[in-house]
């Protein structure tokens, strides 16, 4: 360094930082042996705060605001005023300046599925996704416990310990929160900040905060959701047979519909007489002719429905009708009751629902006397 260049830095007398990237948290002011000038003009900019750190320690915290660095607790530092020490000051100043505004849109998620415990489908493997902010709320205790003696700290530096803190937490969040499975997608938002504030007092003492902290997507394994898509299907179709007889129909339709194409009138045909004679075979005899007293295979029993109760902000169950009988009895299920069950689209008082109702309008005879 030239004669030149050691009296402009002298002469340098402003201290500021303006950030242009979208990802830097913690920038260190660089002077020539980290000298600070005696009445330096500090600014610090919104959105900024000014870490000053004098021989190692933390000696102040400037808010938002103009300071003049020549109180008596600030290091005359002016190299110009030691030539007995050759130009070179046995004090060393450095200035941090910390970024106070939200960096948004960081990401995580769960790398394996975690393992949870659901009232309905019992032990459950669920993945999750989404997104976070993250903001410096002590820039002193962000600086001793993260930073140290980085010069230019960014967010890639602590998105990883955040999003290993967020996973970590996730399943003792979804364990205690009490939302099914079922239930998880209508109730994201709930569920995003009962995770952050599970998180608060643990990332609180580095420094940071999570101003908001998003769910995207709850997802179950591939091979349960088949299950769950097939059960759906179940029900959406109904009668088998008169699915089938649609299907036909629809086939026949297709084929009729094609121009210049006979070969797909033939498959529609063909796979309507196909399915017909299939039902017919099905209900005849092993010689084509169906006796009168054929067996004919009963219907399959009907699918028993499970009963959720939301009971001051609780959910209860699963119950099924007959125990929800019992309950309307002793008083504890009453017609202004919520309750859910698969099929509802959202919570129903049990008066609202027929197959409820019911429970409250019959009541049993008198009892015989002895």
């Amino acid at each position: 360094m030239g004669i030149l260049d050691f009296i402009t830095g002298e002469l340098i007398d402003v201290i500021h930082w303006t950030d242009d990237s979208d990802d830097t948290i913690v920038w260190r002011f660089e002077r020539e042996g980290h000298e600070i000038k005696y009445g330096a003009k500090l600014t610090v900019r919104e959105g900024q705060a000014a870490v000053f750190v004098h021989e190692g320690q933390i000696a102040d915290v400037f808010s938002p605001g103009l300071y003049m660095l020549e109180t008596n607790n600030m290091p005359i530092l002016t190299t110009l005023n030691y030539w007995d020490h050759g130009f070179k000051s046995p004090f060393k100043s450095e200035i941090y300046f910390v970024n106070t505004t939200r960096f948004s849109d960081l990401k995580w998620g769960t790398k394996n599925p975690v393992m949870c415990r659901d009232a309905e489908f019992g032990p459950v493997r669920l993945r999750a996704y989404g997104t976070y902010e993250v903001k410096v709320s002590d820039p002193a205790r962000f600086l001793t416990e993260i930073v140290g003696t980085d010069g230019e700290f960014t967010t890639d530096e602590i998105s990883y310990q955040i999003r290993n803190i967020i996973v970590s937490r996730f399943s003792s969040a979804i364990a205690t929160s009490g939302i099914p499975v079922l239930d998880m997608a209508a109730n994201t938002p709930e569920l995003g900040k009962h995770l952050a504030q599970r998180i608060a007092p643990e990332i609180a003492e580095y420094g940071i905060e999570l101003p908001n902290l998003f769910i995207e997507n709850i997802s179950l394994p591939d091979a349960v959701e088949a299950a769950l898509d097939k059960r759906t299907s179940m029900g959406i179709v109904g009668d088998l047979r008169t699915f089938t007889q649609y299907s036909t129909a629809e086939a026949l339709t297709t084929g009729a519909a094609t121009p210049g194409n006979g070969g797909g009138l033939a498959a529609g045909m063909g796979a309507g007489m196909g399915m017909a004679m299939a039902g017919q075979m099905a209900q005849q005899g092993p010689w084509g002719a169906r006796p009168d007293n054929a067996y004919m295979p009963p219907p399959p029993p009907p699918v028993e429905k499970v009963w959720h109760i939301a009971d001051n902000g609780k959910t209860k169950g699963p119950y099924a009708r007959a125990e929800l009988g019992r309950m309307a009895e002793e008083g504890k299920l009453k017609r202004d009751t919520y309750v859910w069950t698969v099929g509802l689209d959202g919570w129903k008082t049990a008066g609202e629902l027929d197959e409820l109702a019911q429970l409250f309008t019959i009541m049993p005879p008198p009892a015989p006397k002895g």
